[in-house]
């Protein structure tokens, strides 16, 4: 059985090429992700965009309103990094749409990723750090009240702490929020996830997979999880210009080999969103994102 794999053609707002957010890293994803035969049509699932119900579990429906109507007070933009125009609204919707439908995929066959999703900077009440709208939290919601789930791991592995989630997440004990990022890097305010791991600059391969396989029982052993949210962002290799750790490839292939294998040899299903990636050479960054597909897929049965 392939890699389940979620992906719209509009995740790519079609910003400008020298935008800060390189919103060509989805389709040259799925240029690599085809590459490597994983894009195949019986592999890949379509989303529709996330109705307001959905998006009204995790945001303020003040808010998510005015993200629909294209109407967000430009504060609020200046905080996510863009004007919320319909493109990047669509977007939002079908991002996290996208990992909704990711995370039911893996519920059914163990393993699926979204080549969008890991909005994590999103809180309640607004947007923030290129977030519109928090994927993995409204997915969670959705999961916890549609019955599907009953006790959620989220693992964010992003280089930046994941302060929308902890955010959101935070008074609910049926989840589990787990961030291990850059300690010197944004946001400045975090907000405390249920458990933080802090790493200094210049991090590399071997002492980040050190402290991952040291934590990563720990989580496990906390509950019976019915299914771990994994934030995969490749912001953590040296060559990001938003990072401050210093990974390898080898390094980011490591750390997804061993997020994936502890869950999946204990049966826990995965879902996998690619999160943050600001490397100046795009086509180098999507194979970096490249990487969690090909992990993920020796896994998928």
């Amino acid at each position: 059985m392939p890699l389940k794999i979620v992906h719209h053609p509009d995740y790519d707002a079609g910003f400008a090429v020298n935008h800060r957010f390189p919103m060509s890293k989805y389709p040259l994803l799925m240029e690599a992700l085809s590459q490597r035969g994983l894009a195949q049509p019986h592999a890949l699932n379509m989303p529709e965009p996330a109705p307001a119900s959905w998006l009204k579990l995790a945001h303020a429906a003040g808010y998510v309103e005015q993200v629909l109507a294209c109407e967000v007070p430009a504060k609020i933009e200046r905080e996510i990094g863009f004007p919320v125009s319909p493109r990047v609204s669509l977007r939002a919707q079908l991002a996290t749409g996208g990992t909704i439908l990711a995370s039911r995929l893996a519920l059914q066959h163990g393993i699926a990723c979204n080549t969008a999703g890991g909005s994590h900077h999103a809180r309640h009440a607004q947007g923030a750090g290129f977030c519109t709208f928090n994927d993995v939290a409204v997915a969670s919601l959705v999961l916890l009240a549609e019955g599907a789930a009953a006790n959620i791991l989220i693992v964010d592995l992003d280089v930046h702490q994941g302060d929308g989630t902890a955010d959101i997440l935070r008074d609910n004990p049926r989840v589990f929020t787990f961030s291990m990022h850059g300690d010197r890097n944004y946001p400045v305010r975090k907000i405390d996830s249920d458990l933080d791991v802090a790493l200094p600059d210049g991090t590399g391969d071997a002492a980040y997979i050190e402290r991952l396989i040291g934590i990563l029982p720990t989580l496990s052993g906390m509950a019976r999880w019915d299914i771990v949210f994994y934030n995969a962002g490749v912001d953590v290799h040296a060559e990001d210009r938003l990072g401050r750790l210093s990974l390898t490839d080898d390094g980011v292939r490591a750390r997804d080999e061993t997020v994936i294998r502890h869950f999946r040899a204990q049966g826990i299903p995965v879902c996998g969103v690619i999160g943050g990636g600001y490397s100046t050479d795009v086509p180098a960054l999507a194979a970096r994102h490249a990487t969690l597909f090909e992990v993920a897929a020796s896994y998928a049965r």
